[in-house]
C-alpha cells in the first residue's frame, strides 16, 4: 500500500488497523544519541486516546506503547525504531450490520472502488486510530525538537460556532482540559453545545491552531518542498482535515497589499525582526524566525446516530443508522496528531537543511578530516 511513509530524512511509516492486533509506526532517521524513554512517547498517546471524557468515544483503550527496537539504554542508536500499540478493545461485532453498506462521510465507498474489497471493522486502514503511529513518530520528532528549542504546540480554536478569546488564553490547562481548550469560559459553551449535538443524534467539527516557536530563519526548500506546503500536506493527510491556513490563511484575499506585507526591523542585538506577522512565520516557502501559525479545519464526525441515505454493494438504496462508539466531536483527540504531524515536517527539514551551506557541513565535519 503506497502512501503510508512520510518525510525524506526523518521518516515513519505507520501500519495497522483499527480492529487488527495492532497499529505502529516504524521511524527511521533519528540521530543516535538522544534521550528518549517509553514515558516521552507514552504522554503523545495519552492525550488521543479514547474514552477520557464525555465527548469522547467509551471505547476503552489503554494505547500503551512498546518499543521494539532503536534504543539501548536511554537513547537512540541512529537505527529504525519500532513502535507497537495494541488493540485489546475492539468490538467488530457493532460493525457486522453495515458491512455490505457504505457509510455517509467515511472511505468505505472509496477503499471498495480502489481495492474491491475493505476491511469494515471500523474503517481498518482509515479509522482514526491509523493516526496512533503518527502520534508515536511525532513524539520522538518533538523530543528531537526539544533539544534545539524548538516547541510544537497545538490547541483547540474553536468548536461549532464557539471560539476562544485570546484575552482568556491560558495554555497551561488545555492538557487537562475535555475541549483541549485556553479558554476555560469557550470550553463551557462547547460543552454546551456539544451536550445538544448528543442529544440530537448529531456531531460537530471545529478549528485546532498550531504554534511552533523557536523555529529558526531558512528552514524550508523554495520550491515544491516549501515549509507551509509540507506542513499542509502533513496536516491535510490527517484523515478528518478538510482545510489548512497558514498565517492569515483565507483573509488575505479580502486584503489590501500595505495591510497584509510584514514590515521589518533590525532589534539593537543586530537581529532582523518582523513588525507583524500576516505571514504565519514563512516567506517564499522558507521561515522567516517569527511563529509558525497553522489552523487546521476539522468536519464534524460522520458517525452519527440518526438516519441517512445511503447504498448497499448490492446498488440497494437503504437508511442507515449507525450503530457502536463514536466521538461526537473529533477536534479534542486530533489536537495530538496535527501537533505531531508539524513536529515530524519540521524535523525533517530541519535534517534537510544541514545541506544547505558549506559552513554547516564544515561544523560537522572539519575537524574529523
Amino acid at each position: 500500500m503506497p502512501g503510508s511513509t512520510f518525510g525524506k530524512l526523518f521518516r515513519i511509516h505507520t501500519f495497522g488497523e483499527s480492529h487488527g492486533v495492532g497499529l505502529g509506526a516504524v521511524i527511521d532517521g533519528v540521530p543516535a544519541n538522544l534521550e528518549l524513554s517509553k514515558e516521552d512517547i507514552q504522554k503523545f498517546l495519552n492525550r488521543r486516546k479514547p474514552g477520557q471524557s464525555s465527548i469522547s468515544t467509551p471505547r476503552k483503550e489503554d494505547d500503551k506503547a512498546e518499543i521494539l527496537s532503536g534504543i539501548f539504554e536511554g537513547r537512540t542508536t541512529g537505527t529504525p525504531i519500532s513502535i507497537i500499540v495494541r488493540n485489546t478493545s475492539q468490538r467488530s461485532s457493532d460493525y457486522s450490520q453495515i458491512k455490505d453498506i457504505y457509510r455517509p462521510g467515511h472511505a468505505d465507498f472509496t477503499f471498495d472502488e480502489k481495492y474491491g474489497f475493505r476491511d469494515y471493522r471500523g474503517g481498518g486502514r482509515s479509522s482514526g486510530r491509523e493516526t496512533i503511529g503518527r502520534v508515536a513518530g511525532g513524539a520522538v520528532a518533538a523530543k528531537m525538537l526539544e533539544g534545539l528549542g524548538i516547541s510544537v504546540c497545538a490547541y483547540t480554536k474553536s468548536i461549532g460556532p464557539v471560539s476562544i478569546d485570546y484575552d482568556n488564553f491560558d495554555l497551561t490547562r488545555i492538557l487537562n482540559d475535555p475541549c483541549v481548550m485556553p479558554d476555560e469560559k469557550a470550553s463551557e459553551r462547547a460543552m454546551e453545545y456539544l451536550k445538544k449535538c448528543m442529544e440530537e443524534k448529531d456531531s460537530a467539527g471545529g478549528v485546532i491552531e498550531c504554534v511552533i516557536k523557536g523555529l529558526p530563519a531558512g528552514i524550508g526548500e523554495p520550491v515544491f518542498d516549501k515549509l507551509d506546503a509540507l506542513l499542509s500536506q502533513a496536516v491535510m493527510s490527517i484523515g478528518s482535515v478538510k482545510a489548512v491556513e497558514i498565517g492569515d490563511g483565507t483573509e488575505v484575499s479580502h486584503l489590501t497589499g500595505s495591510r497584509n506585507n510584514d514590515g521589518f526591523r533590525v532589534t539593537e542585538e543586530g537581529k532582523v525582526i518582523k513588525t507583524s506577522n500576516h505571514s504565519g512565520g514563512t516567506l517564499g516557502g522558507i521561515s522567516d524566525g517569527s511563529d509558525v501559525v497553522l489552523r487546521a479545519h476539522i468536519k464534524p464526525t460522520p458517525s452519527i446516530f440518526r438516519p441517512q441515505d445511503s447504498v448497499s454493494k448490492d446498488g440497494e438504496n437503504v437508511s442507515l443508522e449507525i450503530k457502536g462508539r463514536h466521538d461526537p466531536v473529533i477536534v479534542p483527540r486530533a489536537v495530538v496528531v496535527v501537533e505531531c504531524m508539524c513536529a515530524l515536517t519540521v524535523a525533517d527539514l530541519l535534517l534537510m537543511n544541514m545541506t544547505s551551506r558549506m559552513e554547516y557541513l564544515k561544523s560537522v565535519y572539519a575537524d574529523r578530516v
